[in-house]
Formats: C-alpha cells, sequence, structure tokens
C-alpha cells in the first residue's frame, strides 16, 4: 500500500459562474452574503439542539433503516436512547416504527424509514422535536414529526410527499426553527431532472401546520418569485445568486449538514449535488430573509459535517472521503464572506494514529463537536475500511483536535474494537465508524462520541458511546448496545446506519 506525503494544505476556494446545464439562470459560485439578522434571530442556533425532554442531556437517534417491522423487510425504524449523567442507558429507549402506535402510515417494504433524520424544536415549546424520513425509494410516504416533552418523544405528525433527508434549522433569521423538506432524488443520468423542495417556516403547529410554506430548487416562491410569480426585491438587485425559478437546481441533491457559515445567525445547508454525467459537487445554501443563496464547497460528494473547528464564532464545514482511493478531509473555514480558506488531512498528519492507505476510507463518516471542552470542535473521522492488526476492514474512528489556528494533530487519538476498555473484539467486515455522531449525552458540557459498525452481527448492527473528557475521549465508562439490546428486530437492520 502507498502512502502519501505528510501534509495541511491551505488554498482559497475558486469563485466561478456557471450555467446550470438545461436550467434557466445562472449561478454565481462565489460565497453567501452576510447580511445583519433581525435582533430576534441574533442567538439563533444554526444546528438543530438534542434534548426531546428538557433534562439537560442529549438523546442519540439511531436509525435502523434495513429493519423487518410488521413483517416488511427493509420497512426500518428509529431507536431514540435518552441521555443521563451517566450518559446513555439502552433501557431508557423508545422505538419508533410506521407500526408504532399513533405514528401516521403503515410499515413498508423497502421504505427505509430512519434513514434520515432531523432535530429542532420546531413549535418552539422549548423542547427538541424529532424529524424521521426514509430512504430515497420511500421518500413519497412523507416524513414524521414526534414532538418532544417532558415526558419525552409523542405523538406523530405527517409530512406528505416530503419524506427526504429533512433539515431544520432557522434558515431566515426570525428566531423560530424551520423546516427545509425535500422529495426524492430525480435522475442521475446524463440529464438529471430537479426534486422539488419546500421550508416550512416555523413555527409548526403539532398538526403539522407551518407558518408558511415555500417552494425552492425546482420553483422557488420563497426567494425570486412569490406566489403571484412576482421577483422579489433580492433577486432584482442580485439575480445571479438567488435560487429563483423552474429547474434552477438542476439535479439530484442530497442535503447533508446545517450551520451558520458566514456568521449571519441565519443557518445554512451543506448539501451534495448532482450536475450531470456523473458529476457531483459541494454546495452550500445560504440562508436570508429573502431565500437561499448559493456558494460553493470542498469536495464532490460523501460525508458533509459542520462546527467551529477554531472557536470564531463562525461554523466551518467538513467534507469526506468520497471513493476507495479518497483518504482526504477537507475543512473550509467560515467567515463573514463565507467559506473561505480550505484545510486538508489526512492519516499522515503528524500526530494521527495510523497511516493513509488505499481502501481505507478516512472519512467516509463525520462528526464535529467539542469534545475537551476547549471551546474548539474536533472532528471524529470514520475509517470503516481501517485494518485492525491483521483483521480486514474493522474499522476504526479516529478524534483530531480542533484549535484557534484549524485542526492539529497534536492529541489525536484513535479508537476500534480492540481497543482497551472498547466493548467486542474486532472482526473482519465489521467496518466500525461507517457512522458517527458527536453529542453531550452525559450533560458535562463535553461532547461524547457515539459510532456504529452497521456490519455487526450479521448486519444486525451495533452502537458504542465513548464519553468526552477534558483530556478527549475516553474508553473508560464506554458502553456498546445492539437492537436486541432494546428488544428491538434485528435481522439484516442495519441499526446505526443513521446517528444524530
Amino acid at each position: 500500500m502507498t502512502s502519501a506525503s505528510r501534509r495541511i494544505r491551505l488554498t482559497a476556494p475558486l469563485i466561478a459562474t456557471f450555467l446550470l446545464t438545461g436550467g434557466l439562470t445562472a449561478w454565481s459560485l462565489g460565497q453567501g452574503r452576510a447580511e445583519a439578522a433581525t435582533p430576534a434571530a441574533e442567538k439563533a442556533a444554526a444546528k438543530a439542539t438534542e434534548d426531546f425532554n428538557g433534562d439537560g442531556y442529549a438523546d442519540l437517534v439511531v436509525g435502523a433503516p434495513g429493519g423487518t417491522v410488521s413483517g416488511k423487510k427493509q420497512a426500518g425504524y428509529v431507536a431514540v436512547t435518552y441521555g443521563s449523567k451517566n450518559g446513555l442507558d439502552p433501557a431508557k429507549k423508545k422505538l419508533v416504527s410506521r407500526s408504532t402506535s399513533g405514528v401516521p402510515g403503515s410499515a413498508t417494504a423497502k421504505q427505509e424509514f430512519g434513514r434520515s433524520v432531523a432535530k429542532g424544536d420546531l413549535d418552539h415549546d422549548g423542547y427538541t422535536d424529532l424529524v424521521i424520513g426514509s430512504g430515497s425509494k420511500g421518500s413519497a410516504a412523507g416524513a414524521v414529526v414526534l414532538w418532544g416533552s417532558r415526558n419525552g418523544l409523542t405523538g406523530g405528525t405527517k409530512i406528505a410527499t416530503y419524506g427526504y433527508a429533512p433539515q431544520a434549522g432557522d434558515f431566515d433569521g426570525d428566531g423560530k426553527t424551520d423546516l427545509a423538506l425535500f422529495a426524492g432524488p430525480g435522475s442521475y443520468g446524463d440529464d438529471p431532472i430537479a426534486q422539488r423542495a419546500q421550508l416550512w417556516k416555523g413555527p409548526l403547529t403539532r398538526t403539522g401546520t407551518p407558518a408558511k410554506k415555500l417552494d425552492f430548487m425546482e420553483k422557488s416562491q420563497w426567494s425570486s418569485y412569490d406566489d403571484d410569480e412576482r421577483p422579489s426585491p433580492a433577486c432584482i438587485r442580485d439575480h445571479d445568486v438567488c435560487i429563483d425559478g423552474p429547474a434552477s437546481v438542476n439535479g439530484p441533491v442530497d442535503p447533508r449538514a446545517v450551520g451558520d457559515f458566514n456568521g449571519d445567525g441565519r443557518a445554512d445547508i451543506a448539501i451534495n449535488d448532482y450536475n450531470g454525467d456523473g458529476m457531483w459537487n459541494n454546495s452550500v445554501l445560504y440562508g436570508s430573509a429573502d431565500g437561499f443563496e448559493r456558494g460553493s464547497a470542498p469536495g464532490s460528494r460523501g460525508a458533509l459535517a459542520a462546527g467551529d473547528i477554531n472557536g470564531d464564532g463562525v461554523d466551518d464545514v467538513v467534507s469526506g472521503s468520497t471513493g476507495y482511493e479518497d483518504n482526504k478531509v477537507t475543512v473550509a473555514y467560515g467567515s463573514a464572506a463565507g467559506l473561505r480558506n480550505e484545510q486538508q488531512f489526512d492519516q499522515d498528519l503528524p500526530g494521527v494514529p495510523g497511516a493513509e492507505e488505499e481502501g481505507d476510507s478516512f472519512g467516509a463518516s463525520l462528526a464535529v463537536g467539542d469534545v475537551d471542552g476547549d471551546g474548539y470542535a474536533d472532528i471524529a473521522v470514520g475509517v470503516p475500511g481501517e485494518d485492525v492488526g491483521s483483521v480486514i476492514d474493522a474499522g476504526s474512528v479516529v478524534l483530531v483536535r480542533g484549535s484557534r489556528s484549524g485542526v492539529t494533530g497534536t492529541g489525536a487519538q484513535a479508537f476500534h474494537q480492540n481497543t482497551a476498555g472498547v466493548p467486542g473484539v474486532a472482526e473482519r467486515g465489521d467496518e466500525f465508524g461507517a457512522a458517527t455522531a458527536l453529542l453531550d449525552v452525559d450533560g458535562d458540557g463535553r461532547s461524547d462520541l457515539a459510532a456504529s459498525s452497521v456490519h455487526e452481527n450479521a448486519d444486525a448492527g451495533a452502537v458504542w458511546s465513548l464519553p468526552g473528557t477534558a483530556s478527549g475521549l475516553t474508553a473508560k465508562k464506554s458502553l456498546a448496545f445492539g437492537p436486541k439490546d432494546l428488544a428491538a428486530p434485528s435481522v439484516a437492520a442495519l441499526f446505526g446506519s443513521t446517528l444524530r
């Protein structure tokens, strides 16, 4: 196996203008403009919150899209494990599927319910709510909202049609959490077909009625066209940057992460977008009072995550590897002008355990959070193709630290199933690290790691939780659980495909 030279590269992203194939509008790939948010929105969180029952501990959502429910293969389900002062307690959980009482719809084969999820306080009552989507083939069934309360998640409200990769955040800066909803992707051929999308402006009622529904992407009512097809003043001023008409985004997109990348108090969405002829790009949809403005992001597909790596108060975009040979992670740093300098690293970064090798899939999953409480967000990098000793594709997770100057290998750590104190044993093809999440499940102000192996126990899947401390992650008091521990369907469940 070859090893790339040790490197950290700083570049400025190319600013370019291009015409989307088959589209009607020229796009600027410059960075989103930072305009002042309203006073009510100045403290609006760019990221969704994590606590469903308001007890001060983050709660973990685990998707099992392969689970058999009511005899329907790959119908899928979600397991919610609640946080506590001692961390996650698998005994304190809630299982949700389309067959759960109160949840709209019915279990359907290959729907993959739980393939995507989003968190946010949608009804503005102080409790985080959960939005559950499906895989692309099952997205027509729509999504489901479960509502947070003192007693945890309750009820179930249907969102029709838009069941693919929902995203929550205050996109217009009014201090209320909005939902960006997507229908299933269109064609991936040479001439891609745009997918439908709607912005549901918050707050939502528990009957599923938002303050307003606005189309965007295929046809935008939010930005350049209102309900009467009249262009908005913002897009008259600068029509090149607005998502403003039929087919203005000309292909399928995969929304991946939400953060505030230009520090204007409005949430933005990092996406993978398909441009035809097998070509993918990463982009950012910058939120504004008038609509989304589009800017470039590093990478061409793969995992995306958001967080403030260098502690400057503006979120950064982290993009992961896209294939067998691509083992690099790139951080694009946010600023008032949007994403600017980029920093790229791999396992040859000094201080990072292991070595860059073909097939490791370093960066196949990503999560961002402040593990040691120093004010700088750290990056959990999934390396599901990592060999552990002679065990092929056992998988690992590498923690890389944030600092004032950005990513650093100083203090980096690696964990796998053969790490002392971590439950389990590394086995061929487990692919530990297939999904990752960082959230504070024990309420100590430090993010804890959740990592999964979807191929554990013949594709049943399992999830591990490792606490964060002032010195980093620790295997002490770590735990692992799978679907059988929760009395959930286990056969080929792919438990842990989604972690949030």
